[in-house]
């Protein structure tokens, strides 16, 4: 829930730093007697950016990463569809929580909070939480990435990290995500790749041609993966990738 009040908070923000209240309903009273009930434009317009959580809970986050990894994991093991997809997208989503849970609970004591008890204005509890979540953002995001899409933008210097706009830092986190999502991935493609070469040459000098190596390697790959706590391995590796 707080994730979401963040998110919220975050692409919702053009729409909310007006005033520190969003009036739902407007009544108009007629000559006659009657009334007339608006529906505000702002809250319009803060439902359609709901539609924008799923993309920032992506691309804001340290999911993305995670659920390549984990797919990469997947198809180097050789399961086909075990884990099912519900059970990598459930489990990324648990590990961006306790990635995200430094950065989202300074925004919720520096922002969300006072925000929500009135103690500051939404443009200052938006400015507030900008902070940790751009920290996190850059920290992840390579040099060569940021200078791209500055480049393309026109806008090639920064005197400080506060200057780079959230249109230019999004797209430069989401590259540098994919690239070290497929960094990782080519790590542990690399063992099981050989468990499948091994195989393979042993049944083609036996002559057994006509037996798949997928089959005979499976097992291996599993009992390997088993005996180096793969998974705690793979998690914890994920997990300290973001704060080295």
């Amino acid at each position: 829930m707080r994730l979401l009040w963040v998110l919220l908070l975050m692409v919702g923000s053009p729409l909310v730093a007006a005033a520190p209240g969003v009036d739902a309903l407007t009544v108009t009273p007629g000559q006659g007697g009657e009334q007339t009930y608006t529906l505000s434009i702002q809250i319009l317009l803060l439902m359609t950016a709901l539609s924008m959580l799923p993309a920032a809970l992506i691309l804001m986050t340290s999911f993305t990463r995670i659920v390549i990894v984990l797919s990469i994991l997947r198809q180097a093991l050789g399961t086909a569809q075990t884990p099912s997809n519900q059970i990598l997208i459930g489990l990324a989503l648990f590990l961006t929580f306790f990635i995200m849970s430094p950065v989202l609970t300074e925004v919720y004591e520096t922002a969300l909070g006072p925000y929500l008890e009135d103690k500051i204005t939404a443009n200052a509890a938006l400015e507030a939480a900008r902070v940790p979540v751009r920290e996190f953002m850059l920290a992840q995001t390579r040099d060569d990435d940021l200078a791209l899409f500055a480049r393309i933008s026109g806008q090639e210097e920064f005197e400080r990290e506060a200057d780079v706009p959230f249109s230019l830092l999004m797209p430069a986190f989401a590259t540098s995500e994919l690239k070290t999502a497929f960094q990782i991935g080519f790590l542990l493609f690399i063992p099981f790749l050989v468990i499948d070469l091994v195989v393979a040459s042993v049944l083609m000098s036996m002559g057994m041609m006509m037996l798949s190596p997928l089959i005979i390697s499976l097992p291996f790959k599993i009992m390997l993966f088993v005996l180096v706590d793969g998974w705690a391995l793979v998690l914890g590796t994920l997990a300290t990738s973001f704060y080295v």
